[in-house]
């Protein structure tokens, strides 16, 4: 119960954000989600209903240089490999969708290498 109560104001202000960023295929919605020990950024065409793409920092191209996946650094890096697969797809334009989080720490870390790699938003 506890758990609950502490996702009620991330949920709120998650709800107020999606009231107005959605994703298209031409501009896809880069929606970020973060727990204690990984990252997770995905682009999704609301339009179609489903996920373009998804890089986290579990997958095994990011394990294969770092260990941990909840600081930011780790951040930095899921960013860097989702702009450069964005990128190797054709898509340049996203909508950046926070999830509910502030843009700080980790959320920022990751909106800064995808622009740096490449993303518009």
């Amino acid at each position: 119960m506890i758990i609950k109560e502490r996702r009620v104001a991330r949920d709120l202000r998650h709800r107020r954000v999606r009231r107005y960023v959605r994703g298209s295929a031409a501009r896809p919605r880069l929606a970020v989600f973060r727990s204690l020990n990984h990252i997770y950024a995905q682009l999704i065409d609301d339009d179609a209903g489903r996920t373009v793409l998804a890089v986290d920092s579990r997958s095994k191209a990011f394990r294969a240089e770092h260990r941990t996946g909840g600081n930011i650094a780790a951040a930095k890096v899921v960013g860097a490999l989702l702009a450069q697969q964005a990128k190797g797809r054709g898509i340049e334009r996203v909508v950046f969708d926070r999830g509910g989080y502030k843009y700080h720490g980790r959320v920022k870390a990751l909106a800064d290498a995808a622009r740096a790699g490449g993303l518009v938003f």
